[in-house]
């Protein structure tokens, strides 16, 4: 389903022109991976898996143009929906989120290995075994609204400590995906919790604000650093790192999945808005009024793609 949405916010970032990287030297377009001669685990950071988000490719750029390589381990560098990226246009900046459906809903074995056909399933089938052979996963994204950043954990707790590893962003989010289908870092052992294999998805900010790319910067070379991947003199030379900020987590206790072709929000939402009285009417999803379940309900990434069957907006409490 092609977006149909109008663009409120300024475009700060460019997107990058990656076709340089497209032969990648793993056997598969747009696929880099580096092994150092000292043994470590397996990384593996993701960009645009969603075609609009330009934060991740903008920081897997800079990347592969300072030349950076692992001091142990493996490294994998992963432009992952380039068909979608690559027809990004400022001009309609939401339209190129997927080719025909959403890469990030089809990472379960019955969708990867069945009988559906599209672009972006091609691709996810193409990835898989990049996505199989890495022990951990940062998987770089940004939002549709103006809201601080979050770190999605899933629910396992390896992956909420994972993101404290990494001290950035302050809201960590331990929540159980979308009805609409899974995400790449809920695949196979990422979210298993007796497997070390461990995984974040970041949301770095709004989609094209300038301070997402930054983000996304800075939280690849803080997964490098908290694996022993790079040494801090390599860090500091592609971006200062600040201290670690002071992290909570959000709990989500589930999404809004929206049931009819009428659903609409009381009123705009832009996310982590904290909602203080159980009960309070968010929205409506034809005629029925979707209340918050809780006192202190906080709202996670509403969405504007307000569609029958997609997520409106995850509930959820601070712990």
């Amino acid at each position: 389903m092609p977006e149909t949405i109008e663009n409120p916010y300024p475009i700060e970032l460019t997107a990058p022109d990656i076709d340089r990287w497209q032969a990648g030297n793993a056997g598969l377009d747009w696929i880099w991976r580096f092994r150092a001669d000292a043994p470590g685990p397996h990384l593996l950071i993701s960009a645009v898996v969603h075609g609009n988000e330009l934060c991740g490719a903008i920081a897997l750029d800079r990347l592969l143009e300072a030349g950076l390589r692992p001091t142990r381990g493996t490294l994998t560098l992963a432009f992952m929906n380039v068909e979608a990226y690559r027809n990004f246009d400022p001009a309609d900046p939401f339209a190129s989120r997927w080719v025909e459906e959403d890469f990030n809903r089809l990472w379960d074995l019955e969708t990867l290995e069945g009988p559906r056909d599209s672009a972006d399933l091609r691709r996810a089938r193409s990835v898989r075994p990049v996505v199989e052979a890495a022990d951990h996963l940062l998987d770089l994204h940004s939002m549709q609204q103006p809201a601080a950043p979050v770190a999605l954990a899933g629910m396992a707790e390896k992956n909420v400590a994972l993101a404290k590893g990494l001290g950035v962003p302050e809201v960590i989010v331990r929540d159980r995906g979308h009805a609409a289908g899974r995400r790449l870092r809920d695949y196979g052992p990422f979210d298993d919790a007796a497997r070390p294999s461990t995984s974040l998805l970041i949301e770095c900010g709004q989609h094209w604000e300038a301070a997402a790319a930054d983000l996304a910067l800075e939280c690849c070379l803080r997964f490098l650093r908290h694996f022993d991947a790079i040494d801090a003199e390599t860090a500091a030379a592609l971006a200062p790192l600040a201290p670690s900020v002071e992290q909570k987590v959000l709990e989500i206790s589930g999404p809004v999945t929206i049931q009819s072709d009428s659903f609409r929000f009381v009123r705009p939402f832009n996310g982590l808005e904290v909602i203080p009285e159980t009960g309070t009417v968010i929205a409506y999803d034809d005629e029925t009024p979707i209340t918050t379940p809780y006192d202190d309900c906080v709202l996670l990434m509403p969405t504007r793609r307000l569609w029958k069957g997609q997520t409106a907006v995850r509930l959820g409490r601070y712990t």
